[in-house]
């Protein structure tokens, strides 16, 4: 993701799925199915630089990792509190991967051609590794326990070992590459971005051993996958996604999102694929009813710009509840306790993390319903907290 958009205000959204009221969309053969509804449920300002790229939840320690100019910025996913910063990189940060087999975190200075390690606990550098120019996307390999960076303009990634801190091999791609995910098979799918195709990567031997076209989809994107049916979801700059079978590049089926998608991701404890679309500011839901089928069930506003996520399948609400809304004597967000919480703990909920960015029109906006209209992207230095109504 080579771009970053520049803007006066860097905020961080936290989305609620609440199962509690539906609408429904029609699918194959006439059946139907349930519309997902999100809520917004928290805002944190994340303040200057305003630059910003991809966002990476880690569910072991609850933290949001965001990829914010020239830093990291870490978040604790539970309650919104700012935890610290990884700084020192001015070429400009993009991906982020966590290995805690190693205590290690690592990003990239996109600039400078470099990968970086920091330690988990410190967030503090503690090492620093030449890739390529472009230096992109970050993923961990659980299978190999490898780092790959991907280094978009040259097409190449290059693989980093965590235990030695060594740069162990270049993988050549041949052409201009996009977002990653690992296969937890001993494979890595990575979005060609200029010829509209998939590679597929061992990595074991650090080779490409597939690539696959997908004629379909215009800049590729994002990319997610369902490690149990072995689909990849790849969004696209057309406005589609393209679903892939993680076996032999067949494809499988291809849907509508928004416009300007940059992420996309996969709700495994739901069945459910999200697509961020900065352009429109939405996010589009696809429901995944078997290998073989996918469902739209849902377009969500969210913010212009906010463009890349990450996704905690297990989250519950984890805030005082909170329902209703009235505006304070100050132009804020109040809110009465409610009954809510007993309904909510039988409802499935998950928690999505959008990256926002902020337009001129925003910033500048001053009036009595600044907070409320910009829920899910809010200017002021207190942002509020949004929970589900009771109905």
């Amino acid at each position: 993701m080579k771009k970053q958009f520049r803007c006066l205000c860097v905020a961080a959204i936290v989305l609620t799925l609440g199962l509690t009221s539906f609408a429904h969309s029609q699918g194959i053969s006439g059946q139907t199915y349930e519309t997902i509804h999100y809520r917004v449920t928290r805002t944190v300002a994340l303040g200057a630089p305003d630059r910003w790229d991809y966002v990476v939840y880690d569910a072991r320690s609850h933290r949001v990792y965001i990829a914010h100019g020239d830093r990291v910025t870490v978040v604790d996913g539970r309650d919104g509190r700012i935890v610290g910063e990884v700084e020192g990189l001015p070429g400009g940060t993009h991906g982020i991967a966590i290995s805690h087999a190693t205590g290690l975190g690592y990003t990239d200075d996109g600039r400078a051609g470099q990968a970086a390690a920091f330690s988990l606990r410190t967030l503090k550098i503690v090492k620093r590794l030449k890739a390529e120019e472009d230096a992109d996307a970050v993923i961990l390999d659980p299978t190999s326990g490898h780092v790959f960076v991907v280094d978009g303009d040259p097409g190449t990634l290059t693989v980093i070992d965590p235990k030695t801190h060594r740069v162990v091999a270049t993988v050549h791609a041949g052409s201009k590459l996009e977002y990653a995910v690992a296969g937890e098979n001993g494979k890595l799918y990575v979005n060609g971005v200029a010829k509209k195709e998939i590679f597929r990567i061992d990595t074991a031997t650090n080779r490409v051993d597939a690539v696959w076209p997908i004629a379909q989809c215009e800049a590729p994107h994002g990319l997610a996958i369902d490690t149990a049916t072995h689909r990849l979801f790849s969004s696209c700059k057309n406005s589609r996604l393209v679903v892939v079978n993680a076996d032999t590049g067949a494809v499988v089926a291809t849907l509508p999102i928004g416009r300007g998608t940059d992420a996309a991701v996969f709700d495994p404890s739901r069945k459910l694929v999200f697509s961020s679309n900065g352009q429109d500011g939405t996010l589009s839901i696809i429901r995944e009813v078997n290998a073989d089928t996918f469902v739209s069930v849902g377009t969500l506003k969210t913010a212009l710009s906010a463009r890349t996520m990450s996704v905690d399948p297990q989250s519950r609400p984890t805030l005082p509840g909170r329902s209703r809304y009235r505006r304070d004597g100050h132009g804020g967000i109040s809110g009465r306790k409610s009954g809510w919480q007993a309904a909510a703990a039988h409802a499935l909920r998950a928690r999505i993390a959008q990256a926002a960015v902020l337009g001129p029109d925003a910033a500048i906006s001053r009036g009595r319903d600044v907070k409320t209209r910009l829920a899910y992207a809010a200017v002021s230095a207190r942002p509020p907290v949004l929970e589900p109504d009771a109905d």
